[in-house]
């Protein structure tokens, strides 16, 4: 099974996404920023099972669609889910093919959402 990879800078709220996600997917992984979720894709054996990026997090500086950006010039295949955080809509992310959530999202939705996207099948890259 493919790996997540929660990206939060909130500790009680990274807490409540992860134990949900943990409850359907086996391998959930948390960063609290963009900088160290970069870090962890640059090492082979973890790119190669991740599935999934949740972006929580919209701390100042590296962050929302310069992030997203940024991961799909190293992974183009890689799925993404953008929880948005109040100042952002899904046209921020029109380009980027990430998925988009509200911030008022529940996790069953972002649950949920994970589960439909690591069905589908990858992306083929060109």
């Amino acid at each position: 099974m493919a790996t997540i990879l929660l990206v939060d800078d909130e500790p009680l709220q990274a807490l409540d996404r992860k134990s949900a996600l943990e409850r359907r997917f086996q391998d959930v992984e948390r960063v609290t920023d963009a900088a160290e979720a970069l870090c962890l894709i640059e090492h082979p054996p973890f790119a190669c099972k991740l599935g999934l990026v949740i972006a929580g997090h919209h701390a100042p500086g590296f962050g929302g669609a310069e992030f997203v950006a940024e991961l799909h010039d190293r992974m183009p295949a890689l799925k993404v889910v953008v929880i948005g955080s109040g100042g952002e809509s899904a046209s921020d992310y029109a380009e980027s093919a990430a998925c988009f959530l509200p911030r008022q999202a529940s996790t069953g939705e972002l649950v949920a959402l994970a589960g439909h996207l690591l069905e589908e099948p990858r992306r083929s890259v060109a």
